[in-house]
């Protein structure tokens, strides 16, 4: 039993001197992270109080820079002659004009617009009035070609085949238009000579009742007589240095002295010098 006592004073012993060895290290360690952070600290004081440094060197350069422009907008409008107030109005009125200059902008450019527009309206009324002449022209050929149409060709009363014999001055228009041949006009009085081209003519007798008359051609210093002829009979003749066939129809008696027709050329026979 003494062993027994000897030995629990030698444990108690080793347990507390590994506590206090335990405390020991958690105290150095605690200096240690004490010593760190405080430095950790110090440091960021330092560079806190630089920051603070900076902060008041950039407030001073700024007020500096205040001052500055301060006393050059108090000198440039000193040199304009300018007062605050006076700039003021020019900035406004500058933006009134310009306001100005906008709004006529913008309204010249609806103007354009709607001239724009109307000249389109324009454009297509014109297409509108193109397609309706080319409608008319299209007719106006149709109806010429369905008149020529009806045009006659007949024999002469020399017993050639005349070209295409007009019964009225719309027909004879027509031929006119075709320009295949000469045509001139006339109207003869009752014993009267009258020259018609490059020919004369004179009346003899007319027959209302029967539509038959005479007359007489007078061509190359000869005398041609045509006796008893029908209207719009191709009246048949040569003519010319070198001869072509004239033809005379006579559309209307318009009287016992008076009738109505036409003379027909070749298209090489020669002009007369006042065409009747």
């Amino acid at each position: 039993m003494s062993d027994e006592l000897e030995d629990a004073p030698r444990s108690f012993s080793g347990a507390f001197l590994a506590a206090v060895a335990i405390a020991l290290l958690g105290a150095v360690g605690g200096l240690i992270w004490t010593y760190t952070l405080s430095g950790r600290l110090a440091h960021q004081e330092s560079a806190l109080a630089e920051a603070n440094q900076q902060v008041k060197g950039l407030a001073a350069d700024l007020r500096e820079t205040n001052a500055r422009l301060t006393v050059a907008n108090e000198e440039l409008s000193k040199s304009l002659g300018l007062t605050q107030r006076q700039l003021d109005a020019r900035a406004q009125q500058i933006i009134q004009q310009q306001q100005a200059e906008s709004k006529k902008l913008e309204s010249a450019q609806q103007q354009t617009a709607q001239q724009v527009n109307a000249v389109s309206s324009e454009v297509s009324n014109v297409k509108s009035d193109v397609g309706g002449v080319k409608t008319d022209v299209a007719k106006t050929q149709t109806d010429v070609a369905s008149a020529l149409n009806q045009l006659q060709s007949m024999k002469g009363d020399m017993g050639q085949q005349s070209g295409l014999i007009a019964r009225n001055a719309q027909e004879l228009e027509l031929l006119k238009h075709r320009g295949d041949r000469n045509y001139y006009e006339f109207t003869l009085e009752r014993n009267r000579r009258k020259p018609v081209g490059t020919v004369s003519l004179e009346l003899k007798k007319a027959d209302m009742k029967h539509n038959r008359f005479t007359l007489d051609i007078y061509s190359d210093d000869k005398r041609y007589e045509k006796k008893d002829r029908n209207v719009n009979e191709p009246l048949q003749f040569y003519s010319g240095k070198q001869p072509g066939l004239f033809e005379i129809v006579v559309n209307s008696i318009n009287s016992k002295n008076q009738v109505s027709g036409y003379l027909s050329t070749p298209k090489n026979a020669p002009a007369p010098v006042t065409a009747q």
